[in-house]
C-alpha cells in the first residue's frame, strides 16, 4: 500500500484541498468553522513580523486576514498523504500592486487528527526572501508603539 492508497490518507488530501479552495475566494469562515482545529499550531518560519507559532483558530485566521492585505494566492503543485500526515508543495505569491511582491515556492507539513488540521508546518524556498518581503509589506509599529 502506498502512503495516498487508504480511505484516511484520502480523507487528508480532500480537507487540504478543501482549504485551498476556501483560500482561493478567501472564505476565512469555512477555513475557521470546517477545517481548522480549535487549538491549531500553525508555524511561520523566518524572521519577520509574521514568523512565529500561531496558537489557535483566531491567532492563525488573524494571520491569513494579515495575507490577504497582499493578495495571496496558492497553486497547488503535489499533495502526498498518509493517515496523519499531509505533504503539499505548492507556489504562493502575492498581488500588492505597490513592486513589493512575492513569488515562491512552499512545502507545508499538515497535522490532521478527527477531520481537522490540529498542526501545519510552513517551510520556504528562499527564506531570506521571504523575511525581506514581509519586513516590507508588515513594518513593525515604531518602537514606543510596540512597548506601550
Amino acid at each position: 500500500m502506498t502512503a495516498t492508497d487508504s480511505a484516511a490518507a484520502k480523507a487528508n488530501i480532500d480537507l487540504v484541498n478543501r482549504f485551498y479552495d476556501a483560500y482561493a475566494v478567501y472564505d476565512l469562515k469555512v477555513i475557521r468553522e470546517e477545517i481548522l482545529a480549535p487549538g491549531i499550531r500553525w508555524h511561520i518560519p523566518g524572521r519577520h513580523p509574521l514568523a512565529g507559532t500561531h496558537e489557535g483558530v483566531d491567532d492563525v485566521i488573524a494571520f491569513f486576514d494579515k495575507l490577504g492585505e497582499s493578495n495571496f494566492k496558492a497553486e497547488t503543485i503535489y499533495l502526498g498523504a498518509d493517515e496523519t500526515y499531509v505533504v503539499d508543495v505548492h507556489r504562493g505569491w502575492s498581488d500588492r500592486g505597490d513592486g513589493n511582491d512575492l513569488d515562491q515556492s512552499w512545502v507545508l507539513v499538515w497535522r490532521i487528527e478527527n477531520g481537522r488540521v490540529v498542526e501545519a508546518r510552513d517551510y520556504a524556498e528562499d527564506q531570506a526572501s521571504a523575511d525581506t518581503f514581509f519586513y516590507r509589506a508588515y513594518p513593525l509599529a515604531p518602537v514606543t508603539r510596540r512597548l506601550a
